[in-house]
C-alpha cells in the first residue's frame, strides 16, 4: 500500500503545508484562568476587565437562519445560544444545569416532566416569559407547517410522531400548561437523554406576538424577540451578526459582555489573519495547513479539544450510480485510507472511523464492520475486486462528483479522496464546491448530488442522535436511505427503558447501517481554534457548546509580527 500512494504522498505534503506527524494534546488545561480577585457573585476584579467587554466570535459560515426552529446548522446554533435559552441549558464544562426552568419533577414511571419556571423570566421586550409560550412554541415547532427539518427531536414527546406525521393537529402534542409558571411535559416512552435534548434549538420558546405579526419576518433585526442573554441587534449578510446584551435577561447581572459579534469566515486563513491582528478572539476552525506552524506560534492561544462528531461522505441512494449498487459504494468504502487521511491532511488528532457513532458517549462502543481490522493493502484489493463485480473498468471507469460546502479543509480532504479513488480504482472524480446555502438546497433536494461531504455533531450526548437521522423520511435524510428492518430498530429503542438492552439495540442499528453503506466514514472529530488567553469563562466541553454569556476579557492582545 505504501508504494502504491507514494505519488501521492507530495500532492498531501503540499496541502498540509510540510508532512510533520504528531497527535497535539489537549491544551485547555494550560488555559485555566491565573488567580483573580472575585467578588461574592464569582465576578472578577473590575480593574482586571478589558475596557470594552465586546467579544469578536469567528463562526464558518453564514448563519441559514435565526428561527430556532428552522436552523440545522453549527453556525446558526452558536448564535441562537445566546439569543434563546430552553428550559434547561449547559455549564461552561457541558453539565445540564437549570435554564428557563429553575426546577423540574420526573415521575416514576419516566413518563412525565414536570417543570417550574423562572419568575423573573421575561422576553427581551419586557413581557413575562410563562408556560404558555412553551407549549405554543414546541407545537410550533413540531407543526409540519413549520417546516422544521429538526421537528424529529421532538419525537420522544407524546403524540409527537402523529403531530409530525400531519394525522394529529399540533394540540394533540403532549404538552400544557398546569397554571403560568408550570409546563408540563408527556412522553411517549422513557427518554433518559430528554433534559440535554431540551437544550436543543428547536425546544426554544418563541415570541408569539412577533411571530404572527412578522411571519417569515421574525427572525431579523428589530423584529426577533428573545429570552437569552443576548438580542439581536445587527445581521449584515456575509459580514457579521451582533448582539448586544439583554438587560431582561433573568440573570443578567451576571453578565460581563456588552456585545459579541459573530463573523461568517469561511476561509479559515482570513479568519487566522483576523486573529493575529487582535481583531478576533475566537476562530471558529483553524487551517490544517498551518499546525505546526501554529503550535509553535500560538501555544496558549491553540484549543485541541474531543468533540461529539462524525466527518463522512454520503451518498445519494436516490440517484445513479448508486441506486441498489452496495458493491460499488463498499468499493469506495474500502479504497479511502483513513489514517493517511488524518495524519496527512487533517493533523489535528481526529481518529480515523469505519463507524458512524464516535467514541466517549457513556457505555455504548460502536460495532466494526470487519474490514476495520484489515490493512489497507487488503482493503485496496478488496475494493478492486468490487469495483470489477460493479461493472467498471480502466476502459470503462466510474465518473463521479464530490460536492462540498465552501472550507479550505474539506477541499483538501475531497482531493486527497479523489486522489485515492483514481490511483486504487481508477475513478475519474470531479470536485463541486459550493455556497453553504446552495449546498444544504442541492443536498436536501437529492436531485443532483452524487457523493457530498457530510457530518453530523449530537444534539445531545447519546448514540440516538446519530442513528436517528437515517429514519425514514427523517428531516435529516439527505442520503435516500430506507430500512425497515433498521426503522424497526429505531422504534424498539425509543421504546426500551432498559440501559443495556438499549445499547444493544443501537448496536444491532448501527450494524445494519454500516452493512448498508449509505455513508463513508472519515474520522472522529476533534475542536481546533484559537482563542485568545485573555478570554476567560470559555472552558473544553465534548458537545462544543460555549454560551458567551458565561465570558469576559481580562485585556487586549497584541498582534504578533510572526509569519506563517
Amino acid at each position: 500500500m505504501a508504494s502504491q500512494l507514494l505519488w501521492l504522498l507530495p500532492l498531501l505534503l503540499l496541502a498540509c503545508g510540510g508532512g510533520e506527524d504528531g497527535t497535539p494534546r489537549d491544551r485547555s488545561l494550560s488555559r485555566q484562568p491565573v488567580a483573580l480577585i472575585l467578588d461574592a457573585d464569582g465576578r472578577p476584579d473590575p480593574t482586571v476587565l478589558a475596557a470594552e467587554q465586546v467579544l469578536h466570535r469567528g463562526n464558518g459560515s453564514e448563519p441559514q437562519t435565526l428561527d430556532p426552529h428552522l436552523a440545522e446548522d453549527v453556525p446558526s446554533a452558536n448564535i441562537l445560544r445566546d439569543l434563546f435559552e430552553g428550559l434547561t441549558s449547559e455549564a461552561p464544562d457541558g453539565r445540564i444545569v437549570p435554564g428557563v426552568a429553575e426546577r423540574w419533577n420526573i415521575s416514576r414511571d419516566g413518563l412525565t416532566y414536570t417543570f417550574y419556571l423562572r419568575r423573573d423570566a421575561r422576553w427581551s421586550n419586557g413581557d413575562p416569559l410563562l408556560a404558555e409560550d412553551f407549549v405554543w412554541s414546541l407545537r410550533r415547532s413540531a407543526d409540519p407547517a413549520t417546516a422544521s427539518t429538526l421537528a424529529n427531536i421532538l419525537l420522544p414527546i407524546a403524540q409527537a410522531d402523529a403531530v409530525l406525521a400531519g394525522t394529529a393537529p399540533p394540540e394533540a402534542l403532549g404538552v400544557s400548561a398546569l397554571d403560568e409558571r408550570i409546563l408540563q411535559i408527556r412522553l411517549a416512552a422513557p427518554t433518559p437523554y430528554l433534559l440535554s435534548l431540551l437544550t436543543h434549538s428547536s425546544t426554544y420558546p418563541v415570541h408569539r406576538a412577533s411571530v404572527e405579526r412578522f411571519g417569515d419576518k421574525y427572525p431579523r433585526p428589530g423584529n426577533l424577540v428573545s429570552n437569552g442573554a443576548f438580542v439581536l441587534a445587527d445581521w449584515v449578510v456575509r459580514s457579521k451578526v451582533t448582539l448586544q446584551r439583554n438587560r431582561e435577561y433573568w440573570n443578567d447581572q451576571a453578565t460581563l459582555l456588552e456585545q459579541v459579534i459573530y463573523y461568517p469566515f469561511e476561509d479559515q486563513s482570513t479568519a487566522l489573519k483576523q486573529f493575529r491582528a487582535g481583531r478576533l478572539q475566537w476562530t471558529h476552525e483553524v487551517p490544517n495547513n498551518q499546525f505546526q506552524w501554529l503550535r509553535e506560534h500560538y501555544a496558549k492561544e491553540l484549543v485541541i479539544s474531543p468533540w461529539m462528531g462524525s466527518y463522512f461522505l454520503g451518498f445519494n441512494l436516490l440517484r445513479e450510480p448508486f441506486i441498489a449498487s452496495p458493491q460499488l459504494r463498499e468499493a469506495l468504502v474500502l479504497a479511502v485510507d483513513r489514517t493517511l487521511l488524518t495524519e496527512k491532511v487533517t493533523q489535528f488528532g481526529e481518529q480515523p472511523s469505519f463507524t458512524l457513532v464516535p467514541p466517549g458517549i457513556g457505555e455504548y462502543v460502536s460495532p466494526l464492520p470487519e474490514y476495520a481490522s484489515w490493512t489497507q493493502e487488503e482493503r485496496n484489493l478488496a475494493a478492486q475486486a468490487l469495483y470489477a463485480a460493479a461493472g467498471y473498468s480502466d476502459a470503462n471507469p466510474l465518473r463521479i462528483e464530490i460536492r462540498y460546502n465552501t472550507s479550505e479543509n474539506h477541499k483538501k480532504i475531497a482531493l486527497a479522496l479523489a486522489s485515492m479513488w483514481k490511483q486504487v480504482l481508477g475513478v475519474e472524480t470531479t470536485l463541486v464546491n459550493e455556497e453553504w446555502k446552495v449546498f444544504l438546497q442541492n443536498r436536501q433536494q437529492k436531485l443532483v448530488t452524487q457523493v457530498f461531504r457530510a457530518n453530523w455533531i449530537s444534539d445531545y450526548n447519546d448514540p440516538f442522535s446519530f442513528l436517528e437521522m437515517f429514519r425514514t423520511g427523517h428531516g435529516q435524510n439527505d442520503y435516500g436511505y430506507s430500512n425497515s428492518l433498521y426503522d424497526s430498530l429505531l422504534a424498539e429503542i425509543a421504546a426500551e427503558r432498559i440501559p443495556a438492552r438499549r445499547r444493544r439495540l443501537m448496536q444491532e442499528a448501527e450494524r445494519v447501517l454500516l452493512e448498508e453503506l449509505p455513508i463513508i466514514p472519515i474520522y472522529t472529530y476533534v475542536t481546533k481554534r484559537l482563542v485568545d488567553p485573555h478570554l476567560r469563562g470559555w472552558e473544553s466541553n465534548v458537545m462544543d457548546h460555549h454560551y458567551s454569556k458565561n465570558m469576559y476579557l481580562l485585556r487586549s492582545r497584541p498582534a504578533t509580527d510572526a509569519q506563517p
